[in-house]
C-alpha cells in the first residue's frame, strides 16, 4: 500500500526509525484494544467484523460493497459475505445508486444504527470504568488529546 503524504513531506519518503517505532507500538496496543473492547460488547450476536463494517458504513455514509472492503483491507467476497448478514438481520440496506443504477450503495438502517449505539454505549462505559480506576488524570488528558490524533492516523489509510 503506498503511504499517501501530503506534498510539502513528499520528498522525505523514507521512514523514520523512530515513527516505524511508533506505528508498530500503535498497531500492536491498537489491534489489543480492539480485540477486547470487541469482548466488551452486550450484544455478542455480531462479530467483530461485523460490527467494524457496519462502524465504518456509519461513517462512510452510502457507499459500495467494493469501496467497504477496500476500506477495510479485505476482499470484496468477504465484505460481500459480512454485508449479506448485515442486510438480512436489517441492519444495512441496499438501493441503486442514483447517479448509476448499476452500482448498488449500502446504507446503514435505523435498527443498525440502535445496535451500533447500543455496542458503543456499552464499550464507552467499560473504558470509561477502567480509566477511572487505573489512570491519573493527567494521562487520562493525554488519551483525550491522542484520540483525534489516532482518529486522523486512521482515515489515513
Amino acid at each position: 500500500m503506498t503511504p499517501r503524504v501530503s506534498d510539502d513531506r513528499a520528498e522525505n519518503l523514507e521512514p523514520d526509525p523512530a515513527l516505524i517505532g511508533v506505528a508498530t507500538r500503535l498497531r500492536i496496543s491498537i489491534g489489543a484494544f480492539r480485540r477486547r473492547s470487541h469482548e466488551a460488547l452486550s450484544e455478542g450476536d455480531l462479530t467483530g467484523p461485523q460490527l467494524t463494517a457496519l462502524s465504518r458504513l456509519e461513517r462512510l455514509g452510502a457507499v459500495t460493497t467494493a469501496e467497504l472492503a477496500r476500506r477495510e483491507q479485505i476482499t470484496p467476497q468477504a465484505m460481500g459475505a459480512t454485508v449479506a448478514v448485515l442486510q438480512g438481520r436489517g441492519l444495512v440496506a441496499r438501493a441503486a445508486d442514483p447517479a448509476d443504477g448499476r452500482r448498488q450503495l449500502l446504507t446503514v438502517t435505523e435498527a443498525g444504527r440502535t445496535v451500533l449505539s447500543s455496542e458503543r454505549s456499552v464499550v464507552a462505559e467499560t473504558m470509561a470504568a477502567a480509566m477511572a480506576t487505573s489512570f491519573t488524570a493527567e494521562e487520562i488528558a493525554t488519551l483525550d488529546t491522542a484520540a483525534p490524533l489516532i482518529e486522523r492516523l486512521a482515515d489515513l489509510f
